[in-house]
């Protein structure tokens, strides 16, 4: 069975994230900041650019009134302010801001077990039952080209894919890290399944690594569910995209861009650094430099 173009997309931000500790007791991992943005806006910012405008964010609870506050709140107080100071051009950001995109904020269903595929199939209500979406993990950042484009532009060659999952290139010493990538079919760029954190070189079936970019059929939630629980008891998208594999294809597509995981401080400081160079390289641009 075929589904239409996805023109929705989820963008999950559901934990705790203990180890940014104590600033998540307060803020979203996804609301630290990059800039003058925060991490979340980049990532509605690349559903935007790849053409999905219809956008379910899944929080926890404390989380849900931030991400609406940030995303809908005109704030007049500010705009008044600015206007009697004559620098109603620095509004214009948040402008931009509140018309990005149509955004529900949603939090995940506290009857699911804890696991990244929970805050998924929360959105399940949200979606159309005849078309592909979009998932995206909020503190997977990419640099340059965004993977969504990429994944709508695969669907589109291969509209009868279960589902497409961006892949990245990794070096050898951090294939223990992640979940690497066994294909069933090379020519074809077709998953069989996923090896998470091999423990050694020789066990990693490939070098290509598979992180929070996916474009999944509603398929996918009829391997959501409670009774699937995997490693550590968790949800896990992997094993539902597997499953998926087992049953149909499942597309491997290269990103084109750079991907940078926020998930703990230490990565969070490579991919700002990251983000401070492509700033200076494109003001050197601006500039003729």
């Amino acid at each position: 069975m075929s589904y239409k173009a996805p023109t929705k997309a989820v963008i999950t931000d559901a934990g705790f994230a203990s180890r940014f500790l104590p600033i998540t007791k307060t803020v979203p991992k996804a609301m630290i900041p990059l800039g003058a943005k925060p991490i979340m806006q980049y990532v509605v910012e690349e559903c935007v650019a790849g053409g999905i405008k219809d956008i379910i964010i899944v929080a926890t609870h404390e989380g849900k009134p931030i991400y609406e506050d940030y995303f809908k709140n005109p704030v007049e107080k500010i705009y008044k302010q600015l206007e009697s100071q004559g620098k109603l051009d620095r509004f214009e950001a948040v402008k931009d801001v509140l018309s990005l995109a149509n955004i529900t904020v949603i939090e995940q269903d506290p009857s699911l077990p804890y696991g990244n595929g929970s805050p998924i199939a929360s959105a399940k209500p949200y979606l159309n039952d005849d078309e592909a979406f979009l998932a995206l993990y909020s503190d997977d950042l990419i640099f340059g080209e965004g993977d969504v484009k990429t994944l709508v532009e695969a669907y589109a060659k291969n509209p009868e894919a279960k589902a497409i999952i961006a892949a990245q290139e990794m070096p050898e010493e951090v294939w223990n890290k992640y979940g690497m990538i066994a294909l069933k079919d090379k020519k074809k760029h077709t998953l069989s399944h996923i090896v998470e954190k091999p423990a050694t070189p020789a066990e990693s079936p490939s070098n290509l690594t598979s992180y929070g970019r996916y474009l999944l059929t509603p398929e996918v939630f009829a391997h959501l569910v409670p009774s699937n629980t995997g490693l550590d008891d968790e949800l896990w998208t992997v094993d539902a995209i597997t499953k998926l594999a087992k049953s149909g294809d499942v597309i491997v597509t290269k990103s084109k861009g750079k991907w940078l995981t926020t998930g703990d401080p230490k990565n969070y400081y490579a991919a700002y650094d990251e983000f401070v160079k492509m700033e200076k390289y494109l003001w050197n641009l601006l500039l003729g430099f």
